[in-house]
């Protein structure tokens, strides 16, 4: 009789908890600092969420620990919907480049919606000899390239990993502390290369300030025409999405989910917010995946994925 009780309690309280949700102003925690790509996203959808539930959606930037004290802040936060994290591929590849982490990212977070994804384009100073893909290899062979990154786990410090293990050549890590200095240091010409989202050098590409030598993507983008596909120029590995997650914490009531991927579901019928993200190069990810349970097992699956880039190129993070 008290098991019965105990779960028509559930059954009845469960739903009070999307009816009354949210009781105060929301976090949105972003593990950047402000005005890179994800901290962009997360402002996109911050005043759609807002409208859609009468409370103030707030980014909050906290940036650090390789993204870890972020993500340790969400996964303390109470589990009520009330602190929300937005993501990105660094979160999946964290699981294996950290010995020890302050959470366990399958257990302790509940993933809302895959948001949106976008390939990356392998920047380069403008005076750089090469003018071709073809000729920025043959001289990657002689020289040890000084490729940019914004730190250990990165999207973009992965796919130098793999443009280096694609075309047998050795390069020379620089990490920056983001994409802006990186950028900058390139159009000083003190920078050699860097992966960019299409976002963040579409201007200067276009002004003949930097050249774009490839894009990870099965197709050419029409932002960079003239540069070709990566992947079909040096195979599947170099097929790389710089993609963003919504989460929250595991034991969130599933009303309060199901209530949050709703919203995110109607802030893409915004026409204006899909031609912003597609004239930054962005998309939003199939039906499937912006479901909880589609978005959980994409991240799952890309945590076995990047564990196994990690191990075969023997990336750690440092330990002090």
């Amino acid at each position: 009789m008290r098991h019965f009780l105990a779960i028509a309690l559930v059954a009845i309280v469960l739903p009070a908890h999307a009816q009354s949700y949210p009781t105060r102003p929301v976090t949105i925690v972003v593990p950047y600092p402000a005005g890179g790509p994800t901290d962009q996203v997360a402002r996109q959808l911050a005043p759609k969420f807002s409208a859609k539930f009468g409370q103030n959606f707030i980014v909050e930037n906290v940036a650090g620990g390789g993204t870890n004290i972020a993500g340790q802040r969400v996964a303390r936060a109470a589990p009520d919907g009330h602190t929300l994290f937005i993501h990105n591929l660094q979160v999946s590849a964290n699981v294996s480049l950290y010995k020890t982490l302050p959470f366990d990212t399958e257990k302790d977070f509940q993933p809302i919606a895959m948001i949106n994804s976008n390939p990356l384009v392998l920047v380069g100073k403008k005076d750089l000899a090469a003018k071709t893909l073809p000729e920025l290899v043959a001289w990657m062979k002689t020289s040890k390239a000084r490729m940019g990154h914004p730190g250990i786990g990165s999207t973009g410090h992965l796919a130098t990993f793999l443009l280096a293990q694609a075309l047998g050549v050795e390069v020379t890590h620089v990490p920056y502390r983001g994409a802006a200095p990186m950028l900058q240091d390139t159009l000083g010409g003190h920078l050699e290369l860097f992966f960019a989202t299409p976002q963040q050098v579409v201007g200067q590409f276009a002004s003949g300030a930097v050249k774009v030598f490839g894009i990870t993507s099965k197709s050419t983008s029409p932002q960079f025409p003239g540069a070709p596909s990566l992947v079909a120029a040096y195979g599947p590995k170099l097929d790389i999405s710089f993609w963003h997650i919504m989460l929250t914490q595991s034991a969130t009531p599933k009303p309060v989910v199901a209530a949050l991927n709703g919203a995110f579901q109607d802030a893409l019928k915004d026409a204006e917010l899909l031609k912003v993200w597609a004239n930054s190069g962005m998309a939003p990810y199939p039906p499937e995946q912006r479901t909880p349970e589609g978005a959980a097992a994409y991240l799952k699956q890309q945590i076995a994925h990047w564990g196994q880039v990690v191990r075969e190129n023997n990336i750690a993070a440092p330990t002090n």
